[in-house]
């Protein structure tokens, strides 16, 4: 299991497989829960299960913390306050299908940050992979059907759906400047801090609105899952395998995105995948091939 669990390809798959299922999540509670009531209580969660792991490092690491505090604020802030609440918002607006879609231009923005703050390029083999794999998330969400394609338009939840994939960019670009020495637990509860203590008064204003969650068994599966799965796990493992394979590598795998949400609805709700799904998925899947094979020396 540590060898599996080791693998920072089969990790960021997984983190690809909860996130997936997150935005399923989040369109299909969205008149139980509100967006940020959603964010705000998927981070409890997921606080609750990393401090235990967390605290026993505190305090022999805190200095250097504390010394990395503008990295932790900022990163805080975009990796757990902006990008899920920004796609929660955006899914009040827009279907699963087209955040997916805009989900899946995080790796054009992840490399456009680390040329543009690193000086960090391609190779023209991880540049082809690149294009490949966007190419099978296009076929998928348009059908096959350029025409679908070309006639996409945005509205409001697509523009925060943008605002999230930005953040999400140069939240993976910001790991690289993440504090040396510091248990992987512990920096994640600094994160999860930082965004709550940002969520707290935007969750206020909307109980303030009189939007509340409507208590049911599917809203408390539904924030249960995504604290856990998306919100603990997701986290963990992205982490973890952005660190070992660097961001423009590890952000490619959000293109498996689109490839999850087609098998699980093909499973969970009995929709019928058809040839450009599995046109699509062939193209992705051939995209990471290309982008994460050893380069000739």
């Amino acid at each position: 299991m540590h060898r599996l669990t080791a693998n920072p390809y089969l990790l960021l798959t997984l983190t690809a497989l909860f996130w997936s299922g997150n935005m399923v999540m989040g369109r299909g509670i969205r008149a139980d829960v509100p967006p940020i009531a959603l964010a705000f209580w998927r981070w409890i969660i997921a606080l609750a299960l990393v401090a235990p792991l967390a605290l026993p490092h505190l305090r022999s690491q805190w200095p250097r913390l504390r010394a990395a505090w503008p990295v932790i604020v900022v990163l805080g802030l975009l990796g757990v306050g902006g990008y899920n609440t920004f796609a929660y918002l955006a899914l009040q607006h827009t279907t699963a299908t087209s955040a997916t879609l805009l989900n899946s231009f995080i790796p054009i923005a992840t490399i456009a940050f680390a040329f543009l703050f690193f000086g960090k390029r391609l190779s023209r083999l991880e540049t082809a992979g690149v294009v490949v794999s966007l190419g099978g998330v296009a076929a998928i969400v348009s059908r096959g059907s350029l025409e679908t394609l070309l006639g996409f338009t945005l509205n409001t939840g697509d523009l925060w759906m943008l605002a999230a994939v930005t953040v999400w960019g140069l939240y993976t670009v910001g790991l690289q400047k993440r504090p040396e020495g510091v248990h992987p637990m512990l920096l994640l509860a600094a994160f999860t801090v930082v965004g709550l203590l940002a969520l707290a008064p935007a969750y206020a204003w909307e109980l303030s609105a009189g939007r509340t969650i409507n208590l049911g068994w599917s809203a408390i599966g539904g924030i249960l899952y995504t604290g856990i799965f998306p919100g603990f796990l997701g986290y963990v493992f992205y982490n973890a395998g952005v660190a070992a394979v660097g961001p423009a590598r590890g952000s490619l795998f959000i293109h498996l995105m689109p490839v999850f949400a087609t098998l699980l609805a093909a499973i969970f709700l009995d929709e019928r995948p058809y040839l450009y799904h599995f046109v699509g998925i062939a193209l992705v899947f051939a995209g990471i091939y290309l982008t994460t094979r050893r380069q000739p020396a």
